[in-house]
């Protein structure tokens, strides 16, 4: 297994009350859909949580949960978090390295904030990344509507190429993840 599913910050907060994000429960059913593709191939699944020491996502809180209606396994991982970035404090990228992941699909919220830093650093840090372009959402801000936000980070994500790995952003529908064997006796899930 070379394929780990992130999935960022589907939290109860971002879903519901002031902060829902746009089309926050249609946007679970596709990461559900997603998290079962990866599931079915033997890809790890990894759940991430922002949170704050107090007020809004604390640690606990009925917001920092996980949203209802996410579908999660009691094999799923979990990471914590405290800034954009999944990376950054956290034990993801170790976690990644313990399970010889080389690849990472990205989903989930907010699109302009925690996903788009998690999937540079992920370039930054050598994996290929496929971003699943209708499996991540946000609020969107007074200048651009939740739909311009995420069709500028498809857009912008996928055309960065400096880093040496790239980001394909790739449907729900059309997100195939496979587990291949290798002569050798070694396995290497694609997508």
């Amino acid at each position: 297994m070379n394929t780990a599913l992130l999935v960022i910050d589907v939290q109860q907060g971002l879903c519901e009350g002031e902060h829902d994000a746009f089309e926050s429960q249609e946007v679970i059913g596709r990461i559900n859909r997603v998290s079962g593709k990866a599931r079915a191939s033997g890809a790890l699944v990894v759940f991430i949580q922002h949170e704050s020491r107090s007020g809004y996502l604390e640690f606990e809180s009925d917001a920092w949960q996980l949203a209802r209606g996410l579908h999660v396994d009691p094999t799923d991982l979990r990471v914590r978090k405290t800034t954009p970035d999944s990376f950054h404090r956290t034990e993801l990228e170790h976690l990644l390295k313990a399970h010889a992941i080389t690849d990472l699909v990205i989903c989930g919220m907010h699109t302009e904030f925690c996903v788009d830093t998690t999937a540079r650093r992920a370039l930054a840090l050598g994996f290929p990344v496929v971003l699943v372009e209708d499996a991540h959402t946000t609020e969107g801000n007074r200048h651009l509507s939740p739909i311009q936000v995420i069709r500028h980070h498809n857009e912008t994500l996928t055309n960065i190429r400096s880093f040496g790995p790239r980001v394909r952003a790739v449907s729900t529908e059309d997100l195939h993840i496979e587990t291949r064997q290798f002569p050798s006796g070694g396995s290497h899930a694609g997508t």
